[in-house]
């Protein structure tokens, strides 16, 4: 299901540059170099990021979705370990159970504050385009929403809308996230000052297994997607040759998943996907096809009809606000700078079942 291709250009912003000036010891005194300036915490970044965000933002959803950055917690240093056998991470918890041989070929995985919001696909305020249109299409508020990331990739935007009062649930296959967020404060109740007490819980697994299907539930006022239900990853064109290790596998068929988001939705619930993408090649004239690139809806209106749903808006381009939002988080900023006019992209579609 999950694979770190799901946008891996957005790792070169993870972190912005910072300068080291030089300043004088006194008149006359030769000029030595001050020590290197403290780096903002990940959360000041994220705060910082909000503020440039909340101009250009104008629905209420997506002003009270920045504005909880300021009840966002800072985290302590913690550790988690990577079987480099198995391509799978433990908790310190899980790897204490391993014998003296296995326990020895473990690789520590060191997480600060910033792998810790961050993880592997940069700022969880990469949502906010996301969460700007669905405040213009009927979502006025988190409080009393329940909600489902499929794919969620970081708690940081799950916190974000349980700080406002939603009862969020993330689903994801990856391990590097369930041993990321074994604390016992990364999930459960999440309250602040930002709102009412919201809850935080995370998924392993996909809808294919019958216990992640019980502990996801159903009664959902918004299933999103961002990133990963992209037509490149679930359903590339059969003329284009896709290397298998680039596809998504969502452990059942597409018409089965989509029927699966539709049960789980409550009648006027929305379905949202959202994939910031880089630029497709020409493959009109040879160039390879990338399925990271393409960003439509794996699901024609046909398709999507037939289960059941009405559809608002169907592989609507977002590029300007997406590039918007990127110059904001400094993508086109530090050593890997991206041309966001000419190399990023973005598509969403909306669909509702019927109340």
């Amino acid at each position: 299901m999950l694979n770190t291709a799901r946008c891996p250009f957005l790792l070169m912003v993870m972190m912005l540059n910072l300068t080291v000036g030089r300043a004088a010891q006194g008149q006359g005194q030769a000029q030595a170099p001050d020590a290197e300036p403290a780096k903002p915490s990940a959360v000041q970044t994220l705060r910082d990021e909000a503020a440039t965000l909340q101009p250009q933002v104008k629905s209420a959803l997506a002003k009270s979705f920045l504005a909880a950055t300021k009840c966002l917690p800072e985290i302590a240093p913690r550790t988690m370990y990577r079987d480099d056998k198995t391509r799978k991470y433990l908790t310190p918890v899980e790897a204490d159970q391993l014998g003296e041989e296995a326990k020895a070929a473990l690789k520590q995985v060191p997480i600060d504050e910033t792998r810790y919001y961050q993880t592997k696909y940069g700022s969880p305020l990469a949502y906010t385009s996301a969460m700007e249109l669905l405040g213009q299409n009927g979502l006025e508020s988190f409080a009393g929403k329940k909600i489902l990331d499929f794919g969620y990739g970081s708690v940081g935007h799950l916190r974000l809308m349980a700080l406002n009062g939603a009862d969020t649930v993330g689903l994801d296959v990856d391990s590097f996230l369930t041993a990321l967020y074994s604390d016992h404060a990364d999930s459960g109740e999440i309250t602040g000052e930002c709102g009412p007490a919201g809850r935080i819980a995370l998924v392993n697994g996909t809808f294919g297994e019958d216990p992640v299907k019980e502990s996801v539930g159903d009664g959902y006022d918004l299933i999103i997607s961002k990133n990963m239900l992209k037509r490149g990853y679930v359903a590339p064109p059969a003329d284009q040759e896709v290397d298998k290790r680039m596809l998504i596998d969502l452990g059942i068929t597409n018409d089965e998943f989509l029927k699966t988001v539709f049960d789980r939705l409550k009648p006027g619930g929305l379905f949202m996907i959202y994939n910031i993408c880089p630029k497709q090649g020409d493959v009109a004239n040879g160039e390879k096809y990338s399925p990271m690139a393409d960003g439509h809806c794996p699901w024609d209106r046909a398709a999507l009809e037939k289960q059941g749903f009405k559809v608002i808006e169907l592989d609507v381009d977002d590029s300007a606000a997406a590039r918007t939002q990127g110059k904001a988080l400094g993508w086109d900023q530090g050593a890997q700078p991206m041309n966001l006019e000419s190399d990023l992209f973005a598509w969403y579609t909306i669909v509702e079942k019927p109340r």
